[in-house]
């Protein structure tokens, strides 16, 4: 019986192999809790010499929701809110974690995922001009994601430029990087590790869809930016007593380019199911460069794909079509990509809205 394709999600397989072999290799090992283990000390220092960041505070967090509710609130005053994108993880798919930490999420119009400079500069000077501003949720951060919800790619010059507007306006500027390994390893990218710790207050590295078992690991260029985060990370149940474990990830993760090497092969395998799904006639719903592609397709289409793949949900378009998600990863095999590109090239003649053509 053939095996069923799984493309629904870049986190569906446990850890990189070589991860495993360092757990178990390790396993007997005594030493310290909380990340004041050697692993976890040898892991900062090989995230601080790859983001060319030496006096960079850095923290392991087990997943990318506790990351970003745990710093948003560090940041944040308790009159603060954050603005992000309509569609930024946050205010979709966070199930108000960050309300419910006591902190508004402010959203605004976005472009294929991306705000701009233009977008968040002419909120804040509406904010400034409206005399009852006192009395409104007054912005004090603004996040972003990297790549974003719709696998698009902010370029470098959106990025500085959307620093300046954060500097000016007193914004601190956060990015969260739980697909960065893909943003790195793609072509089409120009943002680099040591341009995000230049441009950004905070962001993290991601590892629970980039390899790791799970774990974020939280940069903080400036030295003390967030005096006692340590201490914030334990109020939000956040640290891991065990904390070697998520250290030792990012140890091996940062060793010999393995995080840019995971990320090139889920931009080479979606690559691979990009082009079949361009030369039988699927359309996308957006162009978006890294792990995750959006295919528009039909119903009957749906139903025949389903059967031996399986895509992740994304929205209805209108009546009779869908957006449905392919996420490759580091773990997606060539074999399994040419198997969904065949797939595709079996059934191109329901194409169109789920008719043939």
């Amino acid at each position: 019986m053939q095996q069923k394709l799984f493309f629904a999600s870049d986190y569906m397989e446990g850890a990189h192999p070589a991860i495993l072999e360092r757990l178990i290799e390790t396993n007997m090992i005594h030493s310290p809790g909380y990340g004041t283990d050697d692993f976890s000390a040898s892991a900062r220092n090989k995230i601080r010499h790859a983001c060319q960041a030496p006096d960079a505070d850095i923290y392991f967090l087990v997943g990318g929701t506790q990351a970003n509710a745990t710093v948003i609130d560090a940041v944040l005053r308790s009159y603060q809110g954050v603005i992000a994108a309509e569609s930024g993880h946050i205010s979709v798919h966070e199930a108000g974690a960050i309300e419910f930490g006591g902190h508004k999420v402010i959203t605004l119009k976005h472009r294929d995922g991306k705000l701009s400079a233009e977008t968040i500069e002419g909120f804040m000077h509406s904010y400034e001009q409206d005399e009852t501003h006192e009395h409104m949720v007054m912005p004090g951060m603004v996040y972003l994601s990297q790549p974003t919800e719709f696998g698009t790619l902010y370029s470098l010059k959106e990025l500085n430029d959307i620093s300046r507007v954060c500097r000016e306006k007193q914004l601190a500027l956060y990015v969260d990087g739980a697909r960065l390994a893909y943003a790195l390893a793609c072509p089409e990218n120009d943002v680099t590790l040591p341009d995000l710790a230049r441009i950004c207050d905070v962001f993290y590295i991601g590892g629970t869809k980039c390899g790791a078992l799970f774990g974020e690991a939280v940069v903080i260029p400036k030295h003390g930016y967030l005096p006692h985060f340590f201490t914030t990370i334990k109020q939000h149940g956040a640290l891991l007593a065990k904390g070697r474990i998520a250290g030792l990830q990012f140890d091996t993760l940062f060793t010999d380019d393995l995080y840019f090497r995971v990320g090139k092969n889920a931009i080479d395998t979606a690559a691979q199911i990009r082009k079949a799904l361009s030369e039988n006639g699927f359309s996308v719903a957006f162009p978006s460069p890294t792990n995750q592609i959006f295919p528009v397709l039909g119903k009957e289409q749906i139903a025949i794909l389903s059967e031996k793949a399986e895509l992740g949900f994304w929205e209805h378009m209108d009546e009779k079509h869908t957006i449905m998600r392919i996420a490759t990863s580091w773990a997606t095999t060539q074999e399994d990509a040419s198997a969904l590109a065949a797939l595709l090239h079996e059934h191109n003649n329901l194409r169109s809205g789920g008719k043939p053509v």
